[in-house]
């Protein structure tokens, strides 16, 4: 964990907790999603779906992707 509290890492295995860890980090840092998509000049609807692990599918091809090469995926924050 960092100063704030945030976990600076996490083994992600699929889009939930991929979208729980980024949900925690951008309420760590204050962020709203309204900001965060604006920063990324998308709509909140999007940042709110990947938080939420709503099954997409680029989701489901990205992780069956994993499996199947069996590479597991990490996250930082900083």
């Amino acid at each position: 964990m960092n100063d704030q509290g945030t976990p600076t890492w996490a083994a992600v295995n699929s889009a939930a907790e991929l979208g729980m860890y980024l949900r925690h980090v951008r309420e760590r840092r204050g962020l709203s999603q309204e900001d965060l998509a604006d920063e990324l000049g998308i709509d909140r609807r999007y940042v709110y779906q990947i938080e939420s692990g709503t099954p997409t599918l680029y989701t489901r091809r990205l992780f069956a992707l994993l499996r199947l090469l069996e590479v597991r995926m990490e996250v930082h924050a900083r």
